[in-house]
């Protein structure tokens, strides 16, 4: 079983810790992590752009002019595609986008990931993640600490003083466990988990 160094909020090494190897030391797959994280930005898009079709602008109900005799092309309605102000041909319409990939591999994508941050050597394990009030000036004091430059921060449950704390500061997202995902390890370029999120993440990923 792979270890790694426990820190506390001042940087100072406080132990060792045990992690599992399936999560932490498993075959990386890059092709399913790409796959969930097209999936994540997928469902994330809100598909509302819409377009009106000449049967949804209103007006044109006359004939902009005569048939013949003007030597231009013929037309029956000013809202006609071809005119300023008429319809749109083929436009984008409301669309839902999203879609679900199968929980084995949203679960393998998630572990691939993990073992990236933890074999780059870009895993901090917290003892704990504690603040007395909130403020930015005592989180961003933690960052330079522990030498984070663009760090995920991982809870184990609801915390507005360490989530409030970190929301105005630039590059840095405080997560709890339930809502780990693919995107947000990869886009961070430090994976940083208290003990007892650590804990949670194994108990729910160890199959």
């Amino acid at each position: 079983m792979a270890t790694t160094d426990l820190f506390d909020i001042k940087g100072e090494k406080v132990g060792e810790v045990e992690i599992k190897d399936e999560i932490f030391m498993c075959e990386v797959k890059p092709y399913l992590m790409h796959d969930v994280v097209k999936m994540q930005l997928a469902n994330r898009r809100r598909g509302t752009a819409s377009t009106k079709t000449r049967k949804d602008v209103s007006g044109g109900g006359k004939k902009p002019y005569k048939q013949k005799g003007t030597g231009r092309a013929r037309q029956g309605t000013s809202r006609s595609p071809l005119q300023v102000g008429g319809g749109t041909v083929f436009g984008p319409h409301p669309k839902d986008y999203s879609y679900t990939l199968p929980k084995k591999v949203r679960r393998s994508a998630l572990k691939s990931a993990l073992t990236v941050r933890y074999t780059e050597s870009n895993m901090k394990v917290l003892d704990k993640l504690e603040l007395q009030n909130i403020s930015s000036k005592k989180f961003n004091g933690i960052l330079k600490v522990l030498s984070l430059t663009k760090p995920l921060f991982v809870i184990d449950k609801k915390d507005e003083i360490v989530e409030k704390s970190a929301r105005n500061i630039p590059y840095v997202k405080v997560l709890r466990v339930d809502g780990l995902n693919v995107y947000d390890i990869i886009k961070h370029e430090q994976f940083v988990v208290t003990l007892d999120a650590l804990r949670k993440i194994e108990g729910v990923l160890v199959s």
